[in-house]
């Protein structure tokens, strides 16, 4: 209840905390404002499910003084259509809050429409020399892949959740203290829902002109963590990886260990024709029994892929300065499947675009029955 609280006052009185940005060049505000049309279907003849997205978002950014900054960041969407009847609990879904304070609400809920807020950034941070302390909901990136990211403890993510590019936050407390140009330590603790504390250390460098990185802790109260990560190039092309091992906590004497490792390569012609290449491996068993299962589900480091090996391919190509394409594609040998995602950008100006994206999944979760699903979304954006 008291978290529920704070999300209402918080919500309430944001307005008031936004003066405007012409009078104080110490504040900033931006932001998005898009409508997503979505359709989903198994087969192209078979009935077609829609549903609608408009989508707010409002960052707001004060630089107090020279050491301090604050920020508050927030989401909100108005959601209508046809998933709240195929898919189980999806305003719930909408609402799934996995921060320990509850800054998540569906402000207006009917049957087959929702108004969902939620603060998915609220951080203030001091800065004196080298060191940086970050305490509130924020993102902790520390993967250095594209796809996958073992290495990225703090805050999973899904590739194939597109709309979402800020991607999701932590309530938590990080300190980075940079021994060099390109050399730091870096320690953060977070609270999630439960109570649960992830807690890990990094210490990142640069050698041979790679940046690597070697972290440790604690994950979710559960399990021992240790990993290595590193990004270079090799010829031009960029080279990277990351690995992370898993041991509970409670059995740490036994062989019960996870191992995560993903492996990435990158390359950009002159042409500006770019591809990219990248694999998982994921010792973690899921256990899922449809795509749409997945594609809702929460994620964690552990359910990063529904298979054990996932192999990933990417070419993408501006045909003109407004005009982009790419195509994206997964293998998932032991299930006999395949993901293909194509994804043409068009900017009608500066800051207005209009984008079609397709997601399609093949793949047997049960030997000899072949599942598929087709998303396809058509959204128009307005950026400030």
């Amino acid at each position: 209840m008291l978290r529920k609280s704070i999300t209402i006052i918080l919500l309430i009185f944001l307005p008031g905390l936004l003066p405007g940005q012409d009078n104080n060049r110490n504040i900033t505000l931006s932001g998005y404002v898009s409508n997503m049309q979505t359709a989903m279907f198994g087969e192209l003849d078979e009935t077609w499910l829609t549903d609608n997205l408009i989508h707010n978002r409002v960052n707001f950014k004060w630089y107090i003084s020279n050491s301090f900054t604050t920020a508050i960041e927030v989401r909100n969407r108005f959601i209508y259509g046809e998933f709240f009847k195929y898919i189980p609990g999806y305003a719930g879904l909408i609402d799934l809050e996995t921060g320990w304070f509850d800054l998540s609400t569906n402000l207006v809920e009917g049957k087959s429409f929702l108004i969902h807020s939620t603060i998915d950034r609220a951080w203030i941070d001091f800065t004196t020399g080298n060191l940086q302390i970050r305490a509130g909901r924020q993102r902790i990136n520390w993967g250095q892949n594209f796809v996958w990211n073992p290495n990225d403890i703090f805050n999973t993510y899904s590739f194939f959740d597109f709309d979402y590019a800020e991607k999701p936050g932590s309530d938590a407390l990080r300190v980075q203290y940079y021994t060099g140009a390109s050399s730091l330590f870096e320690a953060a603790v977070k609270i999630d829902v439960n109570e649960d504390i992830t807690a890990a250390g990094k210490f990142q460098f640069n050698q041979w002109s790679y940046d690597f990185q070697i972290l440790g802790g604690l994950l979710n109260s559960e399990d021992w963590t240790l990993g290595f990560g590193w990004a270079g190039d090799i010829e031009g092309a960029g080279f990277r990886g990351e690995m992370t091992y898993l041991h509970p906590k409670e059995n740490f004497t036994d062989t019960s260990g996870i191992f995560i490792a993903s492996l990435g390569l990158d390359y950009t012609f002159k042409n500006s024709l770019m591809v990219q290449f990248e694999a998982l491996y994921n010792g973690a068993t899921l256990d899922v029994s449809s795509f749409d299962q997945y594609y809702y589900m929460p994620l964690s480091v552990k359910t990063i892929s529904f298979t054990d090996y996932t192999f990933f391919a990417q070419v993408s190509y501006p045909f003109t300065p407004l005009f982009n394409g790419s195509l994206s594609g997964m293998y998932f040998p032991s299930m006999n499947g395949f993901f293909l995602g194509p994804n043409l950008t068009y900017s009608i100006s500066a800051n207005i675009g209009l984008s079609f994206i397709a997601q399609h999944f093949r793949g047997e979760f049960t030997e000899g029955i072949t599942q598929k699903m087709t998303l396809a979304f058509l959204r128009f954006k307005w950026s400030f």
